[in-house]
């Protein structure tokens, strides 16, 4: 064996307990992802499935000010072994890196290696964030994006407009899935938002005088991992 396949051996997580590492991996990454700095990103782990994040970003300034954009992130099951997470967008912005098909983010460019104990799912959240706030034109998922921002960037303004007006007109539609935990919005009165409000100050106002419990996907008097079900909707 060469030095480089005892390497690989080395960091990569024995099948006799990968499943218990994988899940340890994932509350392990939403932890790092609490104590991170990331403005006007907001995401949650699926409630069905530990390899589906469900997020939106609230763009502040730049080009994509006032733009909210709802994604999610898709996790390899042999995570943190395997390929890097995928974005996808609800309804593709108008990108150069984003397919206006699919609405798949191109995260290889960040990332075109996955590393093990160096890449982290917050890595993907913040190259996400980034990319409403640094154009980036080379080899673009969407060529029509990138020539008119770099030939036509008033034009590439409307299109970067229309394509924010038409994800806020969504932004009320009903869940994509049956998942508890997908990030929807909802239209109350001021009245109900500040009854809300309250509500959400006093529980955690509570919550910082108990002691809380992390989450986990194994089931209750069980200790076999992944024994409560998760499929992708």
């Amino acid at each position: 064996m060469s030095a480089d396949e005892q390497r690989k051996a080395k960091d990569s997580t024995p099948k006799s307990y990968g499943s218990f590492f994988l899940e340890y991996s994932l509350m392990a990454e939403y932890n790092l992802l609490q104590k991170q700095n990331l403005p006007g990103v907001y995401v949650i782990p699926s409630a069905r499935t530990p390899l589906l994040w469900f997020g939106v970003i609230f763009v502040r300034q730049g080009l994509y000010q006032s733009g909210i954009f709802k994604f999610c992130v898709t996790i390899p099951h042999n995570y943190p072994d395997g390929d890097c997470p995928q974005v996808l967008f609800d309804h593709p912005p108008f990108h150069p890196l984003i397919d206006p098909k699919t609405g798949k983010l191109d995260v290889h460019r960040g990332f075109p290696s996955w590393k093990r104990n160096v890449n982290h799912i917050w890595n993907v959240l913040l190259y996400t964030r980034r990319i409403f706030y640094k154009i980036d034109t080379q080899v673009p998922l969407n060529p029509e994006a990138a020539v008119l921002y770099e030939k036509e960037l008033t034009q590439y303004k409307s299109k970067v407009m229309q394509s924010i007006e038409l994800n806020k007109s969504h932004l009320f539609d009903n869940p994509r899935t049956n998942d508890p935990h997908e990030i929807r919005f909802i239209m109350e009165s001021d009245d109900a938002t500040q009854q809300r409000k309250h509500k959400m100050v006093h529980s955690l106002k509570r919550d910082n005088h108990t002691n809380t419990v992390g989450l986990s996907w194994v089931a209750h008097g069980t200790s076999q991992p992944f024994s409560k079900s998760f499929p992708i909707a």
